[in-house]
């Protein structure tokens, strides 16, 4: 009796350290999906662009130039979120 129950113990502990490697491969996974520095860069982009669009235009050409640099940005860092999205 006492074999079978550690029998059965052992089987419980095998099953449970599979589905923990199942979780922790999964929330890796996920961790690794998601861009979070990323994401706040691209906010953080979109604020500044937003900023400049509201600032008064007697700038000789610069808050332009800036914006379009923004924008630039933007689209870079987008397409590496893609790229990581995708490897």
């Amino acid at each position: 009796m006492s074999e079978m129950k550690s029998r059965r113990e052992l089987a419980n502990l095998a099953l449970g350290s599979v589905a923990a490697m199942g979780l922790v491969a999964a929330t890796t996974a996920t961790a690794e999906a998601y861009q979070g520095n990323m994401e706040r860069a691209l906010s953080s982009l979109y604020d500044a662009l937003g900023s400049l669009r509201e600032a008064s235009s007697n700038k000789g050409g610069h808050r332009v130039k800036a914006m379009n640099l923004i924008q630039d940005a933007i689209s870079e860092v987008q397409q590496g979120i893609e790229f990581a999205d995708d490897h």
